[in-house]
């Protein structure tokens, strides 16, 4: 049949009735035309009923009444059948289709109608002719709908992967040979050169945001897949190219490097390049996301080499040929494909898309026939090249095209072939799987169907050995941001699809051997003895060959991690040897490169690299000092080696078992390199790996803390050896976790001491108090760390510095050296009159009582020193009070005598204190006078009272202060209203 309809009912849930749906379905040569049903969704799948009554349909084809088409039957008819059964029809639907019923009968009557000029009538039942193009439905309305709206919500809310699930649709259709994926392919392209956030990024030049350009890359690879599909019709292929073209020429649509910068190579260009061949940014052509799949409409499928590698299993070359050089066949005479790789895994993906998998595979094991055959020839002429290369130390051979991180995707795409054609599942699945699926795939080996090879390779071995050949391609870093992204993202999907493979016997072999392979291959492998100073560091790649050998080779797993763990772009100089091409190199300055986008992240992962080697070593003093070499002589980042030091350490002290000393030792050399590396240049870090190193030391034990005491000022500055490192050394709790015998507690505080005295004489501003302090219990490393004060008390200390030791002095008993060091602090100070509250004032109120306390002498000798210093009348008042309270000498100092009387204001020295108090008040009142303000008279008229207490301490005080008030009214008599107060209040 060619028409299907029926009705299908969707049972009542807790809160629908029951619904019937009427459904009615076209189909022609298996493919579903047109469908139509009541429930009115819009969706580009069709509804739940439509699938419900076309699997109805296909499972019980015999309960399913089949007609001839309603054009037979009505022929069947005479005229009375005929009339009754259209009223019938109009009865039953009179609502509907009366209007037309009426339209109709019109035109038929009317001789010159348009119905009237066709023989015959439509009848929907009767199906297509057999020249009709026939293909799947696709509403293409609610595709455009779609797109615009997952577009528009920029990424959010999943619509990411709602675009996703969409181009595996197209894969899937693809796969299916529906020609509709090309077209849905073209309205999904449409909607997203339409996206108005396109002008906007360009406008800014900022780059598409990162979620946004993995869809226009997955865009483009599928238009390679479309455009080199084996079977299209050439009119097919020059619509899309005119298309393709058209969008490409927009200025929005996108750049295939993401950035304004450098292209790869053409895709047709099958030549490795050398750097030297590299050209110059301006003069390249602007490819976009869709240049490849533009270049791959020049690729065609006729070549008869390339018909009989896809077509047959058994294409061999005759045994007669196999000596010599040959294009097409390598010596065991298995089929070449020497296509630019990347072209060549285009070829692969599209046939993989198209259905195609036989054909797939065996192009995939041409590829990689001619991979090994290349690898091989590299290796000899590294052979010739190897001594004078290893004399230079450095190469000019590297790949400008990455195969990693490419456009095409050219590795991921031959890995995927292959192990798809060895997953344990009954269908293969899908290339873009769900992400809540995540059970990882199970493999077999299947072996490879030749026509010449031994049995014992398998598609799952081959995986492993081009997964492998891939990423260990030496190959420069490519420029801009997001193409060095890109490197980064490819290389951690590869391996995590590696990781999915479980190793057996079969499979360590291949790694094994590709491992040397890539050891020896000199320039052409990443992981070889030389590289390009610009190459792709192989850390990733390597923490991940590291991990999956060290079960089964351990010293391949350690000379393979060792070699990657260099970083060529950090070192400062170029290699010499280069110099004959210096236009590939960085030019040579010291900062950071700004090229390398992604360096911090190449960085963590170099140490993620050396931290994954520690662990492994741990206990085997040999290998830790060749992983601590390395570590040494490669990682440039402080904080970097400080992360790996506290991972050492981290590993080495586990909580529930003894602590391991050869990791410890490592930590602890790794700490001091922080150490070394950061005294001299700031780091926001630094107290906390100061404290850290001490912990790790006290870890490692008692001669790890003597040595790092002994040789602090090449590892702290002086305020961090006293202030963090010998004060934790000398506390409670380090004894304790040592638990140390006297003679080692005595060789830890002689240590202290001796660096506190070295402390206290290279910076005694900032270290003298924490001298004294570790000195206390040593009488003569105390007087020495004393003498050390007082010397540099006149020229390098401040009165904060001084007042802090002085008050320490007389916390721990020494009245007068606290007496002597308070006087030298005076002599820095200066307080202004209007200084009322200056932090130093508590200091020179302490410092007057403790002179006042040890007696009249000591009070004699400071007062000239406050007069000299300080010039607020507030403050000289409230030292004045305070001396005139209590008789002096009442710290009863042995050996002195006090007469126990209160002291006159009248005589010496408190006479003197009393001038300079009345004189601060007259300076004051003047200068307060020049700006005062009417909101502020009430205070300053409580100010003047203040002045009245103190003038009244003199013997002719009250008459200075009527003179006094009397100068004030006479000067100041323009302020009119502040006058009147002070008459109100002084007279």
């Amino acid at each position: 049949g060619f028409h299907l309809s029926g009705t299908v009912t969707e049972p009542a849930t807790a809160t629908e009735p029951e619904m019937t749906y009427k459904v009615a379905i076209s189909f022609d040569r298996c493919k579903i035309t047109s469908v139509t049903c009541g429930c009115g969704n819009k969706d580009i799948f069709y509804c739940a009923h439509v699938v419900a009554l076309s699997l109805y349909r296909i499972r019980k084809p015999d309960q399913v009444k089949l007609r001839l088409p309603i054009s037979e039957t009505l022929f069947q008819m005479n005229r009375d059948q005929l009339q009754k059964f259209v009223q019938y029809l109009i009865t039953a639907h009179h609502t509907e289709v009366l209007p037309t019923a009426q339209k109709l009968a019109d035109e038929i009557l009317s001789s010159n109608s348009e119905i009237n000029q066709v023989h015959g009538a439509p009848d929907p039942t009767a199906g297509a002719s057999i020249d009709d193009e026939n293909c799947w439905h696709l509403d293409e309305e609610q595709v455009r709908e779609q797109v615009k709206l997952f577009l528009s919500q920029g990424g959010y809310y999943g619509s990411g992967k709602q675009l996703n699930s969409m181009f595996a649709k197209v894969r899937e259709m693809l796969r299916m040979r529906d020609s509709n994926g090309a077209r849905m392919l073209t309205l999904i392209t449409e909607q997203f050169m339409a996206d108005p956030r396109l002008s906007l990024w360009r406008q800014q030049g900022t780059g598409i945001t990162e979620k946004c350009r993995q869809l226009w890359d997955e865009l483009g690879a599928l238009w390679v897949c479309v455009v080199l599909n084996p079977h299209c019709k050439l009119e097919e292929k020059s619509c899309w190219l005119r298309q393709l073209r058209k969008w490409g020429e927009m200025d929005v649509c996108p750049l295939e490097d993401g950035n304004y910068g450098n292209e790869l190579p053409n895709i047709t260009n099958a030549l490795t390049q050398s750097s030297a061949h590299s050209q110059d940014s301006l003069a390249r052509p602007r490819r976009t996301v869709f240049t490849r799949a533009i270049e791959g409409c020049d690729l065609h499928w006729q070549d008869s080499h390339l018909q009989r590698i896809i077509s047959s299993d058994f294409y061999v070359s005759p045994s007669y040929q196999r000596e010599g050089e040959s294009l097409l066949f390598n010596s065991q005479g298995q089929p070449l494909w020497l296509e630019h790789v990347p072209t060549a895994c285009a070829r692969v993906d599209a046939l993989r898309s198209h259905g195609y998998p036989r054909e797939a595979l065996r192009l995939t094991v041409a590829i990689i026939n001619t991979l090994r055959l290349q690898q091989q020839r590299q290796l000899e002429i590294y052979k010739h090249q190897k001594k004078e290369l290893l004399q230079r130390g450095a190469t000019t051979i590297t790949n400008l095209e990455g195969w990693v991180g490419h456009p095409l995707n050219p590795i991921g795409c031959l890995f995927l072939t292959l192990t798809e054609a060895c997953r344990l599942e009954e269908e293969n699945c899908l290339e873009i799987s769900d992400a809540g699926d995540s059970k990882p795939p199970v493999y077999q080996h299947v072996p490879v169907v030749t026509g010449s090879q031994d049995g014992d390779e398998s598609y799952l071995s081959l995986a492993l050995e081009v997964a492998l050949m891939g990423m260990g391609q030496q190959r420069v870093m490519p420029e801009g941001l997001y193409a060095q992204d890109k490197v980064c993202r490819n290389e951690e999907q590869i391996i995590a699809r590696l990781q999915d493979l479980e190793l057996d016997a079969v499979l360590v072999q291949t790694l094994r051997k590709q491992c040397i392979l890539l050891l020896e291959g000199g320039p052409f492998s990443g992981l070889g003895e030389v590289i390009h100073r610009e190459s792709v560091p192989m850390h990733t790649f390597a923490k991940y060959l590291f991990s999956a050998l060290l079960p089964h080779d351990a010293d391949l797993a350690y000379k393979l991690a060792l070699r990657a763990m260099r970083l060529p772009v950090l070192e400062t100089t170029a290699p010499s040897g280069d110099v004959s091409h210096p236009h590939h190199l960085v030019s040579v300055v010291p900062s950071r490169y700004p090229r390398w986008f992604t360096l911090g992240h190449l960085e963590s992962q170099q140490c993620e690299l050396a931290s994954t080697m520690l662990t492994a070593a741990k206990g085997d003093m040999l290998r830790l000092r060749t992983v601590l070499e390395a570590i040494q002589k490669n990682i440039h980042s402080s904080s970097l080696i400080f992360k790996l030091a506290q991972d050492a350490f981290k590993i080495a002290t586990p909580a529930d078992s003894n602590s391991d000393t050869t990791l410890l030792n490592v930590a602890l050399e790794l700490g001091l390199q922080v150490m070394r590396m950061t005294l001299s240049t700031l780091n926001w870090r630094r107290r906390e790996m100061v404290r850290w190193l001490v912990t790790c030391a006290t870890e490692v034990g008692v001669r790890a803390l003597v040595s790092i005491l002994q040789s602090w000022y090449s590892l702290f500055t002086p305020t961090e050896a006293t202030s963090i490192v010998a004060a934790t050394v000398m506390s409670h709790n380090t004894i304790l976790r040592l638990s140390l015998d006297y003679p080692q507690r005595e060789e830890l505080a002689s240590c202290a001491r001796t660096l506190a005295l070295q402390c206290a004489m290279k910076d005694p501003q900032n270290c003298a108090l924490s001298a004294l302090t570790l000195c206390e219990k040593d009488h003569i490393a105390f007087e020495t760390a004393y003498q050390i004060v007082i010397d540099a008390a006149s020229t390098g200390m401040t009165y904060t510095q001084l007042f802090t030791i002085a008050r320490y002095m007389e916390h721990r008993g020494y009245p007068l050296r606290a007496f002597k060091l308070a006087s030298l602090a005076m002599t820095h100070l200066n307080l202004a009159y209007n200084q009322d509250t200056h932090p130093a004032i508590n200091d020179v109120l302490w410092a007057c009582a403790l002179s006042h306390s040890l007696g009249k002498n000591e009070l004699a000798a400071i007062i000239p020193l406050v007069v000299k210093s300080v010039h607020c009348a507030t403050v000289l008042s409230d030292i004045l009070r305070r001396c005139t309270m209590t008789a002096p000498g009442l710290a009863g100092i042995p050996g002195r005598r006090n007469s126990g009387k209160l002291m006159s204001t009248d005589k010496a020295p408190l006479r003197q204190l009393l001038d300079a108090t009345i004189s601060a008040y007259i300076n004051t009142t003047h200068s307060r006078l020049t700006h005062i303000s009417p909101r502020h008279y009430g205070e300053f008229i409580e100010f003047l009272s203040k002045a009245r207490e103190t003038f009244l301490l003199a013997q002719d005080g009250h008459i200075q202060f009527a003179q006094f008030i009397d100068n004030l009214k006479q000067i100041y008599k323009g302020k009119k209203k502040l006058m009147l107060l002070v008459r109100e209040r002084f007279g």
